[in-house]
């Protein structure tokens, strides 16, 4: 497929998202901007979709089907944290990261496969992290979450790669956001020294990826680490 049609990123009003949704766009594509307040930055088109919600998911996409035309990209990027030791995790911040980060993103994906299917190709992009393989002390929730997207996206490859639609992750390590902006000093240099390049992500960085992914034609089932060398080797 070439770089055209309707892209759709979830979580694209503000960081890593509004960077793929900025980059998608310079490269051709017609993106809506999935966010719960359905609004986005820098004159983008958004809607309002909470990825926890299913009937917001098919709200979304059938106001985006009607406005703009089927999805031909998928980014599902929008994500939460609800960090802390396991033995203090509530059934709550268990449930709520699960249901958004993992049980969303394959909503997501459920959905687009009726438009995609009957085009006969797409892309689906899911935001991972480099905590899917490398673990991450505080985020038992969360890394589960990611690993999980590898697992959907690798099987969802297998059902629709005779459909012509790819399916693949992208995992970020840390990327200098709104986010890692609130770490102190002594957080920031233990998490550098284990980077080998020695500096966090831009978002921008994480975009271009995402616009590789989206222009391949032979990619599919990939988790391709974007995080400075720090998960090498998982």
């Amino acid at each position: 497929m070439t770089s055209t049609g309707v892209a759709l990123v979830t979580g694209g009003n503000r960081g890593i998202g509004l960077a793929i949704a900025q980059r998608l766009r310079e490269e051709g594509w017609s993106v809506v901007v999935g966010s719960r307040s359905g609004e986005a930055p820098d004159g983008l088109a958004a809607v309002t979709l909470d990825v926890s919600d299913p009937a917001s998911i098919e709200s979304a996409y059938a106001e985006i089907e009607e406005k703009n035309g089927p999805v031909a990209l998928l980014v599902a990027n929008a994500g939460i944290t609800r960090d802390t030791l396991l033995m203090r995790m509530s059934d709550d911040d268990i449930d709520a990261v699960l249901q958004t980060n993992l049980g969303g993103s394959i909503r997501l994906a459920r959905r687009a496969m009726k438009g995609m299917i009957r085009a006969k190709g797409g892309h689906i992009i899911f935001v991972g992290s480099v905590v899917w393989a490398l673990g991450s002390g505080g985020q038992v929730n969360y890394a589960a979450a990611k690993a999980g997207l590898v697992g959907a996206a690798r099987s969802l490859a297998r059902e629709v790669g005779s459909r012509g639609i790819s399916v693949n992750v992208v995992a970020p390590g840390f990327v200098e956001t709104d986010m890692t902006a609130e770490l102190d000093e002594g957080q920031r240099a233990a998490i550098l020294s284990g980077i080998p390049l020695g500096r966090y992500a831009q978002p921008v960085e994480i975009a271009d990826v995402v616009g590789f992914l989206a222009r391949s034609t032979y990619i599919t089932g990939a988790v391709i680490p974007v995080d400075g060398g720090l998960g090498m080797g998982h």
